[in-house]
């Protein structure tokens, strides 16, 4: 797969990628361990360049790697790398601080979603284009779902028919991802999360098998069939 010379559409994304990862095992950072022989960030950022709705793309990196991840994805495609913070939340704000103005749908995507399609960023940023706050990709629970004690005595079962598995990228109108941030008072893994705190209606849609989270070993071996 080879990603274009250049992106050149409407929308930010942004790729917090300073994490180092612990369920993965040791390595080094998450995003930059291998899948198929390339970062996992490698991967993600050339299937971003592949939207035609991206414009801008910008990776809050760890603060030692930045030129680094620089020189690694110069020839994938034009990314600007920003120091990232000691938390995902930290990192999302550092990288959004440097969009440009212009850009006024912004993206966050998980770098450990490595192999999620073009067509699945398409179909989130063409969501937030058509007056959305917040848009995520979603797919069903598929599992039966339990609620349990801390004793491990089972409670309840849980009815899984309006319940969703949340993916990234997740988009959003910039000055609604801006006010969530701002309007944040404890850490959050979840800017859609954030969004809904200050009142903002997040609408879903369909998710991608292919766009699953690289967490642990076992994940990056069935990532590296799928690749």
């Amino acid at each position: 797969m080879t990603a274009h010379a250049a992106v050149c559409g409407d929308v930010a994304v942004l790729v917090p990628a300073a994490g180092m990862g612990v369920r993965l095992g040791p390595g080094g950072p998450k995003a930059l361990r291998l899948l198929g022989g390339e970062p996992l960030l490698v991967h993600a950022v050339r299937r971003l360049a592949l939207a035609p709705s991206v414009g801008c793309i910008v990776v809050a990196a760890p603060a030692d790697a930045v030129p680094f991840v620089e020189e690694m994805l110069a020839p994938v495609a034009p990314v600007t790398v920003v120091a990232g913070g000691a938390t995902r939340q930290a990192s999302v704000a550092a990288a959004l601080a440097v969009v440009p103005v212009e850009f006024d749908i912004v993206l966050v995507h998980d770098a450990a979603r490595a192999l999620t399609p073009p067509e699945l960023v398409e179909s989130v940023a063409e969501a937030v284009r058509g007056g959305h706050g917040a848009v995520i990709p979603v797919l069903p629970v598929v599992d039966t779902i339990k609620r349990v004690s801390d004793s491990g005595v089972v409670v309840d079962t849980v009815e899984r028919s309006s319940l969703r598995a949340v993916q990234t990228p997740q988009g959003f109108r910039r000055d609604v991802l801006v006010k969530a941030h701002e309007a944040a008072v404890d850490e959050h893994t979840d800017d859609a999360g954030l969004a809904e705190r200050i009142g903002v209606a997040v609408q879903t849609v369909p998710g991608a098998e292919a766009a699953m989270k690289i967490t642990r070993p076992f994940d990056l071996a069935v990532a590296s069939l799928l690749l």
